[in-house]
């Protein structure tokens, strides 16, 4: 078997592994719904996001009692409500979960047609499948509106509002360590998600991410970044887009003319695998979506 198809399996089977980033600061970037990380303080530990898929959130649970011996995981602090960050956490109970006060909102509405939703998105693998059988949600059981601190012996964590992605969107800040969680602020490998989006809030984002200035950022998804170059691509992209969604605007263009001539652009701008192009192309377009109801009250407010 291939090194790249054993790669594969590992991600399927939950085989991670842990990679310390800072001292005491490690990730696991090779879970299949977001890269987990923890914080090894002096009393506890601090976990940041959860792994979706059960076999991955108890392999998990397994390195971080591992690497912290007897220490408890205390809290779990969220940067998104979304199941793939949010949904591993009844697997590292009874930590507390910590997240915006929007993310609870969106979490205490999950229902039982949301459980069937995740169980049916992997009919493909059954063996995965199978491992759903309870689905237990927690929202968070502390929020915040802006921002919140936490002092563990002698390291500092911070958690940041900022909006952008979705409405609960948050990053996790370790400013002795220079390491930045962001959530999916940033993405690494692929055109952004933007169903939810607000551009100007996420342009806002990466600008107090920059000003913040980590020595390591890490994304939502994939691979930990020792620079901050990523920041403008980011920027290039959501920029992009609202320039040429108001310049459909501009010239009279509907939802669908303005989705039917950028979806191509957007790809063409920012390449993408060629095997994943029908499933970013879905995505480019509720981006554009988003972005074109966004623009169009902005344009309204300004007339009246």
């Amino acid at each position: 078997m291939s090194q790249r198809r054993n790669h594969n399996k590992n991600i399927l089977a939950g085989m991670g592994h842990r990679d310390e980033i800072a001292p005491k600061v490690f990730v696991n970037t090779l879970y299949r719904t977001c890269t987990t990380g923890f914080v090894v303080t002096k009393d506890c530990i601090v976990l940041i996001d959860t792994p979706l898929v059960p076999s991955q959130a108890q392999d998990w649970r397994r390195q971080i009692e591992e690497e912290a011996k007897s220490r408890p995981i205390d809290y779990i602090l969220l940067t998104d409500h979304h199941r793939g960050h949010a949904l591993g956490c009844q697997y590292f109970m009874p930590a507390l979960v910590i997240g915006h006060e929007r993310a609870h909102k969106e979490m205490q509405g999950y229902t039982d047609n949301f459980r069937e939703r995740i169980r049916n998105s992997f009919k493909r693998e059954p063996e995965i499948q199978a491992q759903f059988v309870n689905i237990e949600i927690i929202p968070p059981d502390i929020t915040f509106t802006d921002r919140a601190s936490f002092i563990l012996g002698d390291t500092r964590i911070q958690i940041i509002y900022v909006g952008g992605h979705t409405p609960a969107t948050s990053i996790v800040w370790l400013e002795k360590e220079r390491v930045c969680f962001v959530g999916d602020t940033i993405w690494t490998d692929q055109h952004p998600f933007m169903a939810q989006a607000n551009s100007r809030e996420w342009l806002q984002a990466l600008n107090l991410i920059r000003e913040l200035d980590p020595e390591i950022i890490v994304p939502g998804h994939g691979g930990y970044l020792r620079s901050t170059d990523r920041i403008k691509l980011m920027e290039d992209y959501i920029s992009c887009l609202r320039a040429e969604v108001a310049r459909c605007l501009e010239e009279g263009k509907d939802k669908v003319e303005t989705k039917k001539e950028l979806v191509g652009e957007m790809l063409i701008k920012f390449s993408i695998p060629t095997a994943r192009k029908s499933k970013i192309e879905s995505q480019i377009s509720s981006g554009i979506n988003r972005v074109y109801r966004e623009l169009q009250r902005e344009m309204q407010a300004q007339a009246v």
